[in-house]
């Protein structure tokens, strides 16, 4: 397959972002489970992801560089078992994580899905600078919602490679885990997945990952609510909310929530909802893998396990899945 042609330092942005009337109805479904639960995604407008940027580089929190090292370490063996074609990937953020791929793989494209418009737009300048060759897309995007990848030049016709780092999986419960996985499998029509996923620790450790003593894993929760209150009229009182990341052996998994310090009546999305004092609001999950747990998840989405890399203590893996059949 020949490269699409496209100027070198030249990208470009595809705004496909939920509109406020989904985000107003998701909010109330989320409102309304018990306990309440609203989407991950919806933590990332442009300065959540600038404290999830500052949380990769607390301390505690060993996720971000474990991964970078292992990429980093591994990517030319890596870059020859994915083969060649165009890398997509899913959640970039800052996408910090793809450029040892960039380097090696040296790509047709490079397609990065996210959230936040703002962030994806200065996370693919600062990667267009350092790598002028690999032409560039930004779309943003919920890709777990995505029906189709856009029809562009830089896609149509292409091998796509996926990459889906940062162990985001686990924002997932288990059967939406599988759900995303077989979307997946139809966005990249046929090619690999690249998977990055976090192993169970002791309970201190996990539980100091998330809720790190500078105080930013609290800061990105609130956040969430300083949100909701400018994007969809309303009223919440942060300091009415306190934060907590918890661990659950049994789901394998942290739970992050915000709980009501009183009991207080709270409007957003054109609706009253009462909080009970001790009442929380799930903010995210963090569902840690065993590799065998791992397998067992992607083998129901539909893909097998080619290949795993781990880093010396094997506490991060990054999985090559290619499609079942």
């Amino acid at each position: 397959m020949n490269a699409p042609s496209i100027t070198p330092l030249q990208s470009e942005l595809i705004t496909l972002h939920p509109a406020l009337a989904d985000m107003r109805r998701m909010v109330c479904d989320g409102m309304r489970k018990k306990p309440r639960q609203l989407p991950a995604w919806m933590l990332y407008d442009a300065e959540g992801s600038r404290l999830f940027e500052k949380i990769c580089e607390q301390p505690e929190y060993s996720l971000s560089r474990t991964e970078i090292e292992l990429l980093e370490k591994k990517a030319a063996v890596i870059a020859r078992a994915l083969g060649a074609g165009v890398i997509v990937e899913f959640g970039a953020g800052s996408a910090r994580k793809v450029g040892p791929l960039l380097h090696t793989l040296r790509p047709t494209a490079y397609v990065a899905l996210d959230i936040s418009s703002e962030h994806l737009q200065e996370s693919i300048k600062t990667l267009q600078r350092q790598f002028p060759k690999v032409p560039m897309l930004g779309i943003c995007c919920d890709h777990s919602q995505l029906n189709a990848l856009p029809d562009h030049p830089l896609l149509r016709g292409q091998r796509l490679i996926g990459f889906f780092p940062g162990s985001s999986l686990g924002n997932f419960e288990a059967t939406e885990a599988i759900v995303l996985l077989r979307h997946f499998r139809k966005l990249l029509n046929g090619g690999p997945l690249l998977l990055g996923l976090d192993h169970p620790k002791p309970q201190a450790r996990m539980e100091a990952a998330y809720n790190d003593a500078a105080g930013i894993s609290a800061a990105f929760a609130h956040n969430l609510l300083r949100r909701l209150n400018h994007e969809l009229e309303g009223d919440f009182a942060l300091d009415n909310f306190t934060y907590r990341a918890s661990w659950q052996a049994e789901q394998s998994r942290v739970q992050m929530e915000l709980i009501s310090k009183c009991e207080q009546l709270v409007t957003v999305a054109g609706q009253q909802w009462l909080f009970n004092a001790g009442e929380s609001l799930i903010t995210e999950y963090s569902i840690k893998y065993l590799p065998e747990a791992a397998l067992a998840v992607v083998a129901e989405a539909g893909w097998h396990g080619v290949q795993r890399w781990h880093d010396p203590a094997d506490e991060f893996s990054l999985h090559l899945l290619k499609p079942s059949d």
